[in-house]
């Protein structure tokens, strides 16, 4: 007797196929979350060095670093250092940057990993989460961290290059509302189920990537980002304890570019956190304007 088939047309006594369970995971943005101060802002002196700024701007950095950990970067700050930090990469040779930062890499960020970070980032990748770094930095420097945390992927900032110099254009910036859409163009090519995703920000600026997820926390976060998260009774984390861990040698990683970028559409250019020094110099740049402003 031949087998019937059920009205789904799958033959008699054939069980079914469960479904694919969605996957999930975490997102982190990176400075005053994962590490402990700018990444950008950290890379100054390795610039100084290799004679892409002057011994100026590396002075100023340490005042710039002051302003960020105290209050960030809000939207207007980041928005009238656009044409100020275009201006300053100009020309950067691209090989020379990503030397200057491959040298440096683990002598400057491992001191800065929050222990509090690295143990929550080893939680998610151990319950089978992929683990994506959300920064506003440039790639150039974003994305060797990356590999050294052992993230799956990155989104981050890209400088324009033509004929292996940067132009001072940028290619696209990782801020505010194209951090969120970047998400959840990842979420449809990585089947992430977002309502059981994380993210974790310390910045009001990314409210729009919190609340793609169905899991948000503020971690040190500034003032706008608190009074958001009480509100919306989000859960406030305090991570306070920068330690050396030497994840990327913990871990075995391979050496830096492994992990590359998301390649997403251009949106909106509202600033760029570019690399080091232009951004310690186009903080102390609106600093002193926004003073003689109010003077």
């Amino acid at each position: 007797m031949e087998n019937q088939a059920e009205p789904s047309g799958r033959p008699a006594g054939q069980p079914l196929q469960a479904p694919r369970p969605a996957r999930t995971a975490a997102f982190f943005d990176l400075d005053k979350t994962i590490i402990a101060k700018s990444s950008a802002l950290a890379f100054s002196k390795p610039l100084y060095r290799g004679g892409l700024i002057n011994r100026r701007a590396v002075l100023k950095s340490a005042y710039a670093q002051f302003v960020f950990l105290v209050g960030g970067a809000d939207h207007d700050q980041m928005e009238r250092m656009r044409e100020y930090l275009s201006a300053l990469s100009r020309g950067w040779n691209v090989q020379q940057v990503q030397e200057i930062v491959a040298e440096t890499l683990h002598g400057l960020i491992d001191p800065l990993i929050y222990v509090e970070a690295a143990s929550l980032i080893e939680e998610h990748q151990a319950a089978g989460r992929d683990v994506v770094i959300v920064s506003s930095s440039g790639a150039e420097l974003v994305e060797p961290i990356g590999v050294m945390l052992g993230a799956d992927h990155v989104i981050a900032t890209r400088l324009e290059a033509r004929d292996g110099c940067y132009t001072g254009e940028i290619e696209y910036y990782a801020y505010g509302a194209n951090k969120a859409a970047a998400i959840r163009e990842l979420a449809k090519t990585e089947d992430y189920d977002l309502e059981r995703c994380y993210a974790y920000s310390d910045s009001v600026t990314d409210l729009p990537l919190l609340e793609t997820v169905g899991n948000p926390f503020a971690v040190n976060p500034d003032r706008g980002l608190r009074r958001e998260a009480l509100s919306r009774d989000w859960p406030v984390l305090a991570f306070s304890r920068p330690v050396r861990l030497r994840l990327g040698a913990r871990r075995g990683t391979a050496a830096w570019g492994r992990i590359p970028s998301l390649r997403l559409p251009s949106g909106p250019v509202l600033a760029a956190a570019a690399v080091g020094a232009a951004t310690a110099a186009g903080l102390v740049w609106y600093s002193s304007r926004r003073r003689v402003q109010t003077a």
